[in-house]
């Protein structure tokens, strides 16, 4: 299967689920869409906990970053020096 961006398999999904709600889907073409809709159901969920690892690490590293006051010595003036 080729790899998607995550909107675009998720678009996938959504068309895979469409398709298993006709019922003038045969069953060799059913169990086929099921297959691939299980494997991207699990690599969806494998990002969307990738994404929230790094998104719960992103807000630690920022609530342990502190501001520092800008030195006003090393700002350039009007002049650009």
């Amino acid at each position: 299967m080729t790899k998607f961006n995550f909107e675009k398999q998720l678009s996938r999904l959504e068309e895979i689920v469409a398709k298993l709600e006709e019922e003038q889907t045969d069953l060799d073409a059913s169990v086929k869409l099921f297959e691939e809709g299980v494997t991207l159901s699990k690599e969806l969920s494998q990002k969307l906990e990738t994404v929230k690892f790094k998104v719960e690490e992103l807000k630690k590293k920022g609530a342990e970053m502190m501001t520092e006051p800008f030195d006003t010595d090393l700002a350039e003036d009007e002049n650009g020096k």
